[in-house]
């Protein structure tokens, strides 16, 4: 799995930019604001029609421009031509997806064809900030390895609005609410074991990969999922007894779409208790081991996507981590300031470095 061709138009500060990227290592290297994240968002466009920095088309169109584009040529299996995805936005939002010349609809087709893990200065967020975070983790992994996931996915929150829908306008007959709560509670079940399922896979992965990274400094790590509602109780039993909390509330407070995957260290919440340079290695450890359980099950390899990756991180550390990416045998993409910070960190890959200056490739 690999990007063999990236133009990028009118994004942020790059007015018209090409690359031929190798199948290793691709190392982007230049100055702070030279337009290094832009070329890495534009990837992660291919992948997910939206930008990894902000949901504001104006702020990634270029300044005095009314579209970005983006195009690649993606060769999603070796015995295959490359297959062709455009993404454009315009500055009201709107956007035009389109695979092998073919317009779709929604992004679906995207997130199979191009399979990313984007590892940022913001994924600290998947430590610090709320459930919705790691929920999109999880859920990242199951979309790629069962393949009713998303049609479950969507039944459920199609179920979902309908209740709150129905719980805003306060009076409503139960008759009425019963039978959307019986499909919820359906979807939910089916939803939940395949979540339960994809954690279970992912854990001794991560532990494994963990203990590589800092050896026995982080031993106390432990993640869980939580369902979303109170463990050995029928969630139609926590519907009703909460049903008029619900209606006081106008939402739904109990459901898969309260799942969590909580990642403690020594008992506690992890981001209390480690520093922004075990954090880093934490989520690290977690989006190597997602990669892992992606390739084994599909056999196909994701496209990594690392911003300043030597930023919280030491020589030691960061060869480490340089290490595990190189065994996923995948397509890196890594931004930095300094070419010979990662000098030595891929002996056995290709290495292909593209210098930006001012939003222009030299």
């Amino acid at each position: 799995m690999s990007i063999s061709r990236l133009s990028v138009t009118n994004l942020r500060n790059i007015g018209s930019a090409e690359l031929l990227p190798c199948s290793g290592v691709n190392l982007i290297v230049g100055p702070n604001g030279s337009g290094k994240t832009s070329l890495l968002e534009a990837i992660y466009l291919l992948g997910r029609a939206r930008s990894f920095k902000s949901n504001k088309s104006a702020v990634f169109v270029r300044s005095g421009e009314k579209e970005a584009t983006v195009y690649g040529e993606v060769n999603a299996l070796a015995s295959l031509p490359p297959v062709t995805i455009g993404v454009s936005k315009t500055l009201d939002g709107r956007h035009q997806l389109k695979v092998a010349g073919s317009f779709v609809s929604n992004t679906a087709a995207l997130l199979e064809l191009v399979p990313i893990q984007l590892i940022e200065p913001d994924t600290f967020k998947l430590l610090s900030s709320g459930p919705n975070y790691r929920r999109q983790f999880v859920d990242w992994g199951v979309f790629h390895v069962e393949h009713v996931f998303f049609d479950v996915w969507q039944r459920l929150n199609r179920c979902l609005k309908q209740r709150n829908k129905l719980l805003r306008r306060g009076k409503i007959e139960r008759s009425v609410l019963a039978v959307w709560d019986d499909e919820f509670v359906q979807y939910a079940a089916t939803l939940t074991e395949q979540r339960e399922r994809y954690i279970e896979q992912l854990k001794p992965c991560f532990y494994r990969l963990l203990s590589e990274l800092v050896a026995e400094d982080l031993c106390g790590i432990e993640i869980d999922f939580y369902q979303g509602w109170r463990a050995n109780t029928s969630l139609s039993e926590v519907l009703s007894a909460g049903l008029e909390s619900d209606l006081k509330r106008g939402f739904t407070q109990a459901g898969p779409h309260r799942a969590d995957l909580r990642v403690r260290y020594l008992g506690q919440n992890a981001a209390d208790l480690l520093s922004r340079g075990q954090q880093k290695l934490v989520i690290c450890a977690l989006k190597i081991a997602q990669g892992y359980l992606f390739s084994k099950s599909t056999g196909r390899t994701c496209i990594y996507l690392l911003d300043d990756l030597a930023a919280e991180l030491d020589e030691v550390f960061r060869e480490r981590l340089c290490k595990l990416l190189s065994t996923l045998d995948c397509q890196l993409f890594i931004t930095s300031v300094d070419e010979q910070l990662f000098s030595r960190s891929w002996p056995s890959m290709d290495v292909k470095v593209f210098h930006v200056k001012q939003g222009e490739l030299e």
